[in-house]
């Protein structure tokens, strides 16, 4: 079972990525501004924005609805939002000089530390279960073959199920 701080830290970023995403599409400059500076205006930018925007509502409420399933539901939603936060702060880290002097500190900040905590948050909630149940891998295959339904000759001894060569 998930601790229930991990959980309330997963439910408070999709809300926080909810909240973005709302804003995004529907106040795109007010985003990007910080962002890049006054590019932000052009309807090339607020189409990028808008977006960007549905990205982070998708996650948000897959996030949100996975959660009230259980953590292993959650835990790839968490994640792939800190892959998009994490490529958000390499494309910011890419254009860093062009970027508008005052605020490029933070919104690196602000898009790094979005992904460490996404990523941290994803470790802490419950693993997806193990194909085979507990003691098999999916390459040497179920700890006990009999019991997962196998019932060749040999079934249940030593050396069964391998897949190695």
């Amino acid at each position: 079972m998930t601790s229930p701080v991990p959980r309330r830290l997963a439910q408070l970023v999709a809300i926080g990525r909810i909240a973005i995403g709302c804003t995004a599409v529907a106040a795109p400059t007010l985003m990007t501004r910080p962002w890049i500076g006054g590019a932000a205006a052009s309807p090339d930018a607020r189409l990028l924005a808008r977006a960007m925007g549905g990205r982070d509502l998708a996650l948000g409420i897959g996030t949100l609805r996975a959660l009230g399933v259980d953590g292993t539901e959650a835990r790839p939603w968490v994640a792939l939002a800190g892959v998009a936060d994490a490529v958000d702060a390499c494309v910011t880290l890419c254009a860093f000089r062009r970027l508008p002097t005052p605020s490029r500190w933070a919104v690196l900040a602000a898009t790094l530390g979005a992904a460490v905590v996404s990523f941290r948050v994803a470790a802490a909630l419950d693993p997806a279960p193990h194909p085979f149940g507990t003691g098999g891998t999916a390459v040497d295959g179920p700890a006990d073959p009999a019991a997962a339904g196998g019932t060749g000759a040999g079934a249940g001894t030593e050396g069964t199920g391998s897949m190695r060569a």
